[in-house]
């Protein structure tokens, strides 16, 4: 480890999300220097320890393992920092006259004496004042951080706490260092917690027991829950913070006081929730109540009304050369007459047929029509299928990319106060929804806008907080349409037969006399990933008239043998092979490779994409990237330290290294995650997990993710468990609940 020291002559490129930096750097003699540093600014001395490397292309470069700021020890080095552009409106002549004017001393009369700069020719009193200030907040800047790093807090997240807090920040991390983890994005509780057990803070402290409540409703919302009942949060607070729990007891009450939580007795028991999803909850609630209004006078049909719109139903249901089942005919009456109406059924049952009808009707009676789903993919199904233009939920309110007044969720263009200019809205793949998205929505929608919300209410919930489709439908307040029939057509498909099959709990024949749904029993793992391979490579691609890239391997889990971590890696080895024309990095865990298939694992609203024409230019521009979003790895940029991701549409995105724990390859995903995803074939290895994992539920939404081919590799047992078990995890939400007190006037 060799030590340079100097200072920052000039900063040649700085990545302002993960702090890289390539600068130049005055020692004895003028160096390239590389290194991650957040608060670096052109004139500030450093004492850098590292190595010369050899650069491929850039040649020798100082690559900084660690740094120190140094205060300037000479009237030499004060001349070079002052002179340096690092204090704005001192140049080189200036710096040079106040140093001649102060000599070593200069420092010390800038910080406590900074009127007497005034006596130097050029200087007001006010640049004085100035110059003396701009002095002080770098020297606070570069206090704060290795204050802050002593604690093994790194320099991005120094950078953040300063520009917080800046000078309160050492009273708070005395007081209550656990204020990070509200304020701050990218602290959490358990990082909040280690600080404070280095600071010194009793684990009975009331600060630490509060955020470990709040941090354990947190984790549940990650979860998909919007409450916990209350001596289950006491329960796993308690073990959280390793207190006994009626010191959680204790501090629930001052936490509700304090309008952090919201405490609501449902006979017996006492739920406890987030003040933030109470509030979104009862917000859609007030809301769906406005907007639930009859669309016909009076509340029904004229006499002969209904007679006459039948007949136009039939009519257009002619011209599109179809046949509408009772149910679906009954879907689009009450599609036309109720404010909002829920469309579900499982695949093959003619919900897409009755979308196109409703949309046909409607358009008809010259009205605007808008189409949405959650993910890119689901919306361009949605458009496929239709023929008409749908949208993401996000796109559709115009994502603004700035965050909310909560500081983490989205802002949208559309709200209350600029709703939706549609008469109709139609949103699928209802099953994905999260509250705080559906919250989102319902902003936009005007009191007498038609709310059509499709979907299958036994697919797996949503990867967000709620369940929003099932608990409308349980709420018993809005009219629904549940489609059983199976089309001819569909009824072709095994895919569509053992799907059902599936739902009702009774078994499948996996003899492999089907044309689209393949069993292979393979009890050793090294032989299913084998086939795997050969399958993806090599089978499927031509039986299904699919590029290996859409064939899809889904999983129930995320460790283990066939889980996701573990399934990408073999699969990355056989289906993007090393190669000296592809670049790759390792970042944490992950090696990425140019050409690998990835995903986007968390909504990200603030990223930045853009579609560009052949010629490289721009030709559409927005933000936001969502998670499950799936893309290719176009382009690794080690000098830059970015990555280029490009996902559907075309659309764009650079990732500095610091964001790619957001990415995981996609060779392999969860089940969970393919939600509202369709791919041509689909393969799932099944060999047992946990009981609550490996249950119906997730079978049944992995098989209907497939729309040409199914192939699962693994134990017949484990299948026949699968659809024997009925059991979900259970999912804390009441949006039915508050939808039924809004309903009632209670």
């Amino acid at each position: 480890m060799e030590i340079v020291k100097g200072f920052v002559s000039h900063i040649i490129y700085r990545n302002a999300n993960n702090g890289y930096t390539v600068f130049e750097f005055m020692a004895d003699e003028e160096v390239t220097c590389v290194g991650s540093f957040q608060a670096i600014d052109e004139g500030e001395m450093y004492r850098l320890s590292g190595e010369y490397v050899e650069h491929s292309v850039y040649g020798s470069q100082f690559k900084v393992e660690s740094y120190e700021a140094m205060e300037p020890e000479d009237e030499v080095s004060m001349e070079r920092y002052l002179g340096s552009g690092a204090i704005r409106g001192v140049g080189p002549s200036l710096a040079a006259r106040i140093v001649k004017k102060f000599g070593t001393e200069t420092f010390r009369i800038i910080e406590t004496e900074p009127e007497r700069l005034a006596e130097v020719k050029g200087i007001s009193e006010r640049k004085a004042m100035e110059i003396s200030e701009q002095m002080e907040e770098k020297r606070g800047m570069r206090e704060a951080m290795i204050f802050l790093q002593k604690y093994g807090i790194s320099n991005t997240l120094a950078v953040r706490i300063y520009d917080t807090y800046g000078q309160k920040l050492y009273s708070i991390l005395q007081e209550n260092p656990y204020k990070l983890a509200d304020d701050i994005d990218g602290i959490g509780f358990k990082r909040a917690d280690e600080l404070a057990a280095k600071i010194g803070i009793h684990m009975d402290s009331d600060f630490r027991i509060r955020s470990g409540i709040l941090y354990t409703l947190l984790q549940a919302s990650a979860d998909g829950h919007t409450y916990l009942p209350y001596e289950i949060l006491v329960s796993r607070a308690a073990a959280l913070l390793g207190l006994k729990e009626e010191y959680v007891q204790t501090q629930i009450p001052n936490l509700a006081m304090d309008k952090k939580l919201v405490l609501k007795k449902n006979g017996e028991q006492v739920f406890c929730y987030a003040s933030v999803f109470y509030y979104t909850e009862l917000s859609c609630a007030k809301m769906l109540f406005d907007l639930n209004g009859s669309m016909v006078e009076g509340g029904e049909f004229l006499p002969g009304q209904e007679e006459k719109i039948r007949s136009k139903i039939e009519k257009l249901a002619r011209a599109q050369k179809i046949e509408l089942e009772e149910l679906q005919k009954q879907a689009v009456l009450e599609s036309i007459r109720h404010g909002i109406f829920i469309l579900s059924g499982g695949p093959g049952t003619g919900k897409t047929t009755t979308i196109n009808m409703i949309i046909r009707y409607f358009e008809s009676e010259g009205m605007d029509i808008f189409l949405a789903a959650p993910t890119g993919r689901a919306a361009k199904r949605m458009t496929e299928a239709t023929g008409y233009e749908a949208r993401t939920i996000h796109r559709m309110l115009e994502l603004s990319g700035a965050a909310s007044e909560e500081g983490r969720k989205a802002s949208f263009e559309k709200n209350e106060d600029n709703p939706l200019e549609a008469d109709v809205i139609i949103v699928d793949e209802m099953s994905m929804v999260d509250v705080s998205l559906f919250q989102s929505l319902l902003k936009a929608v005007a009191p007498g806008t038609r709310l059509i919300l499709v979907g299958d209410v036994n697919q797996l919930p949503s990867v967000g907080a709620g369940q929003v489709l099932k608990d409308l439908m349980q709420s018993g307040c809005f009219c629904s349409v549940v489609l059983k029939k199976i089309f001819r057509q569909a009824g072709e498909s095994d895919i569509v037969l053992n799907a059902h099959r599936i739902n009702r709990g009774e078994p499948i024949a996996l003899d492999n006399k089907s044309k689209d749904f393949f069993f292979l029993e393979r009890k050793d793992i090294p032989v299913i990933y084998k086939h795997m391979v050969q399958l993806i490579r090599d089978k499927l691609p031509s039986y299904v008239k699919a590029s290996p890239y859409d064939i899809q391997v889904l999983t129930p889990m995320r460790k283990g043998n066939l889980g996701v971590d573990t399934l990408n890696g073999i699969l990355q080895t056989y289906l993007n092979e090393k190669d000296a024309s592809k670049k790759e990095v390792q970042i944490g865990e992950t090696l990425f490779r140019e050409g690998d298939k990835v995903m986007q694992t968390k909504n990200n609203y603030q990223l930045e994409w853009e579609v560009v024409s052949r010629y490289g230019i721009p030709i559409d521009r927005g933000v936001g990237v969502f998670n499950g979003d799936m893309g290719i790895l176009k382009e690794i940029n080690d000098y830059a330290q970015t990555v280029v991701i490009e996902y559907d549409e075309g659309r764009r995105v650079t990732y500095a290294y610091a964001q790619m724990d957001e990415v995981q390859l996609a060779y392999a995903i969860t089940i969970h995650k393919s939600q509202g995803s369709e791919y041509p074939a689909v393969i799932m290895p099944l060999m047992g997990g946990p009981k609550m994992l490996f249950n119906r539920n997730l079978l049944y939404t992995g098989v209907t993710r497939a729309k040409y081919c199914v192939t699962i590799l693994g134990s017949r047992q484990v299948v026949a468990d699968m659809i024997a078990n009925e059991s979900e995890a259970k999912r804390y939400t009441s949006l039915d609940m508050r939808i039924r007190e809004i309903q009632g006037g209670e």
